[in-house]
């Protein structure tokens, strides 16, 4: 009896994972787009894009008006330097 109600939660905890909460969600698409910096903060850079999520650069050596090639998670706010 405990093998058949443990088979069976095992079985609707899969199905539950799959549909509610499918794993794919956590793999996003990476987007590359070529970019203008549009300011530098201490090292952080701002840019502008096509989804109109602003997107933060970290460790950014780039200066205002300088064109990039960034990569970022599709829906994220934050981005790195593919390509200067």
């Amino acid at each position: 009896m405990g093998f058949v109600f443990g088979g069976a939660f095992v079985a609707a905890a899969l199905v539950l994972s799959t549909i509610v909460f499918p794993f794919w969600n956590l793999i996003r698409e990476d987007v590359f787009e070529d970019v203008v910096i549009l300011n530098n903060d201490q090292g952080t850079c701002y840019v502008e894009t096509k989804d109109m999520i602003p997107k933060k650069i970290q460790n950014c050596e780039l200066q205002a008006g300088d064109k990039t090639t960034i990569k970022f998670g599709r829906g994220l706010a934050w981005a790195t330097v593919v390509q200067t």
